[in-house]
């Protein structure tokens, strides 16, 4: 298989020097993968944009850093498949010294990923994956789960429209492994609280007519039609729903995960009203400004998504990790994230649990009315913020065997 890899030297430095001298860097280079996909259903939510924000993280490290590293980024493209991403993730770890893979969006494709990265004993950096099975039942020792899951969305965005009267759902899903485990989290909360699920439906990856499933949604009468997918597929979705009178009829749209380019893509007219649990929005406060304002200037003028937030943070934190470590080796270097506290200027201070979660507060927004906007990117105002130790699974919850 030819893989289609672009390289960003990142960073490069001279000879180690001082301490650095005696540290363990395989091949004497960091080497991270960013992986995800570049041109589908799902690239305005990571793609080329990730790597801008990985390329962000290298040099914001190395202006405090005394190391000495040599810092390179590559990338690829994982087309949504698993045995895509497990081809590239194994051509990087044997033969182009990769020692760590972050990002890779596509639940999916992340279980594969998570698993080769142990075989391998590297370092999995998980942003986009939203399955919580990877905290759970898939834990590794080898990964680091940052940013959001299944189970976070469930409970804040599902939770917030249960308590605030939709009571019965019909749930559209995509069908695979993170539209399972969304559909399967938020299916749990509705029936805690109180309410019914009237029925679902799965639909494939990167559909384009959804007009068969959402006439079986209208049909069941639900109270909230929950849209268990991501992406491309949550945007079609909603715009094909608008032209079906769903909204207008008097149901309601739960987009379980929306992330701001997708609100960007469906526009205010479409978009508001809409109920979305996030970890990063821009305009939260003057960090968050300050550094989207640099992000949108290395990335044409775009905006970051969350998950974009999230690859910068937790690259940096990788690599003050294997500073600290004084080795590259990634059972080790996840050890050490763990062990560090973590602090950026997009999630501030918080840490990294035994189970490979990373804690931080969510935030339960509304999309804003187009009166409500002052302009481009101005979409989301704060319903609530759920801290961090409510925002994630109980760590005794998820059933991780590295959890004692």
């Amino acid at each position: 298989m030819k893989l289609k890899l672009s390289s960003l030297v990142a960073a490069v430095a001279l000879a180690f020097a001082g301490g650095a001298a005696q540290a363990q860097i395989s091949g004497n280079v960091v080497k991270i993968g960013v992986m995800n996909d570049m041109s589908g259903v799902y690239a305005d939510i990571g793609g080329p944009g990730s790597v801008v924000a990985a390329k962000m993280a290298v040099e914001d490290f190395q202006k405090t850093s005394k190391a000495g590293l040599k810092i390179e980024i590559v990338s690829a493209d994982h087309q949504n498949k698993p045995d895509v991403g497990s081809t590239v993730a194994r051509q990087w770890y044997d033969t182009d010294g990769v020692d760590a893979i972050a990002d890779v969006p596509t639940s999916s494709v992340a279980l594969a990923i998570n698993q080769v990265t142990r075989d391998k004993g590297k370092a999995f950096l998980a942003t986009g994956p939203a399955t919580a099975d990877l905290t759970g039942k898939a834990c590794s020792p080898n990964t680091v789960h940052w940013l959001y899951d299944t189970w976070m969305l469930a409970h804040g965005t599902g939770s917030a429209i249960v308590k605030t009267g939709g009571d019965t759902w019909f749930f559209l899903t995509a069908d695979y492994a993170f539209g399972h485990a969304l559909e399967r989290d938020t299916e749990a909360v509705v029936l805690a609280s109180g309410g019914k699920v009237l029925g679902k439906v799965r639909h494939p990856l990167a559909t384009q007519d959804f007009s068969s499933f959402l006439l079986q949604a209208q049909a069941s009468k639900a109270k909230v039609i929950g849209l268990a997918n991501a992406g491309g597929d949550t945007i079609n979705s909603i715009k094909q729903a608008a032209e079906f009178g769903i909204v207008k009829g008097g149901q309601s749209l739960a987009g379980l995960l929306v992330f701001l380019t997708d609100v960007h893509g469906l526009g205010l007219q479409t978009a508001q009203g809409l109920v979305v649990t996030e970890t990063f929005y821009w305009d939260l406060n003057d960090q968050t400004r300050a550094w989207s304002k640099r992000f949108a200037a290395a990335n044409g003028g775009k905006y970051p998504s969350m998950d974009h937030a999230g690859v910068y943070g937790v690259v940096l934190h990788y690599l003050k990790a294997v500073e600290a470590a004084k080795t590259d080796d990634g059972t080790k270097v996840v050890a050490k994230m763990k062990e560090l506290p973590t602090d950026d200027p997009l999630f501030g201070k918080g840490t990294v649990r035994q189970d490979g979660r990373k804690i931080h507060p969510a935030y339960l927004f509304e999309v804003k009315k187009p009166s409500e906007s002052k302009g481009p990117y101005d979409y989301y105002k704060v319903r609530a913020t759920i801290p961090a130790d409510q925002a994630f699974r109980p760590l005794a919850e998820g059933g991780c065997p590295l959890v004692k």
